[in-house]
């Protein structure tokens, strides 16, 4: 079942919470006095203003300010205000808001920087410990067979990678944040990208088990191919980490004249319905086992990545496993035909 999340439900339980509270008012508006009113229709300002957004904060306050002026400040149903002060409950109004919301935002930053923090320490240390302990081991004077030193080869290659990994998702996340000028477009070819992600993971134990079937009428497309990897990669990475031992991973490349639809399947348990709703949250982790690495950032890039194209990203349990399904739209490239472009 595909999960979608409305992106404007702040808004809208703070507006029920306003269309609630004026149906009160005007029930037992002569009992409880405007006063209590007033403090009432504080109510959905503050519960907007816990977001840490000046903008929905401006835009439900002044929503706010203007249903109680109309149905409760003499005269009503009129902007006219004859008491100077219900002027002054209007500002305390925004300035309630803003003062919340700043504080929400100021707590926010402090939680997440602790989260990367956190996230980032133990995310390193676990493969930088891998890492040194097995150059030392091959440093010994003592020498080892050649089965043992490839197998330390080998974890030396995965803790590398995922290191480089983290690094990566973390430069991708800041160049993302910053939004404007952000993509470096041209022609990009699946097979070339998937080909480019697969070979981050060739010395990868399970790599044989991922299935690539790509339509053969699939065209260029104009986006940005250094993302397009790395959202190849995280993907990669995420069915990897979750595919339960001997199971199949099959990614699928399909087309139409207006969309190319990317198909990344795994056979595994399905995914509570409370993880698939914030699957794509930063930091999420569907769990903290010790032996499932990962910083809980590598999906909230890849959302990022296909926004940034105009695309989505969903995830939802398929028959015998998990799906992830990435939509993009085909755009044209701005005056360069294929040909030239290439």
């Amino acid at each position: 079942m595909t999960t979608f999340v409305f992106p404007y439900r702040h808004y809208v339980v703070a507006l029920v919470l306003l269309f609630v509270i004026s149906v009160t008012s005007a029930l037992f508006g002569a009992v409880m006095g405007l006063t209590n009113i007033a403090l009432l229709y504080l109510l959905p300002v503050l519960v907007i203003a816990l977001r840490g957004d000046m903008k929905a904060t401006t835009i439900v306050t002044a929503i706010t300010v203007v249903v109680f002026d109309l149905l409760n400040v003499p005269p009503l149903f009129s902007f006219s205000v004859h008491d100077l002060v219900h002027a002054w409950s209007f500002i305390l109004f925004f300035l309630v808001g803003y003062t919340i919301t700043y504080q929400a935002k100021r707590i926010q930053a402090n939680a997440i920087k602790e989260m990367f923090l956190d996230t980032l320490s133990h995310d390193l240390k676990t493969p930088l410990s891998s890492l040194l302990g097995n150059v030392s081991l091959l440093l010994k004077d003592h020498p080892v067979d050649s089965q043992t030193r490839r197998a330390l080869l080998l974890q030396i290659n995965d803790s590398g990678q995922r290191i480089n990994r983290l690094a990566s998702n973390l430069l991708d996340s800041a160049r993302l944040k910053d939004g404007n000028g952000v993509l470096r477009p041209e022609w990009c070819d699946f097979e070339d990208i998937i080909g480019v992600a697969l070979q981050e993971f060739r010395y990868h134990p399970n790599q044989h088990r991922i299935e690539v079937v790509i339509d053969p009428d699939t065209a260029l497309f104009w986006g940005d191919c250094a993302l397009l990897v790395r959202l190849m990669v995280n993907l990669m990475d995420n069915a990897l980490k979750y595919t339960e031992e001997g199971k199949r991973i099959r990614i699928t490349v399909a087309t139409d004249r207006k969309t190319i639809t990317l198909l990344f399947f795994n056979e595994s348990s399905p995914i509570k319905k409370s993880d698939l709703k914030n699957l794509f949250e930063r930091f999420y982790r569907i769990d903290d086992r010790a032996d499932v690495g990962g910083s809980g950032i590598g999906l909230s890039i890849c959302r990022d990545i296909a926004a940034v194209h105009g695309g989505t990203i969903d995830a939802r349990n398929c028959t015998g496993g998990v799906c992830f399904e990435i939509r993009l739209p085909i755009r044209k490239a701005s005056d360069h035909p294929i040909g030239e472009a290439l």
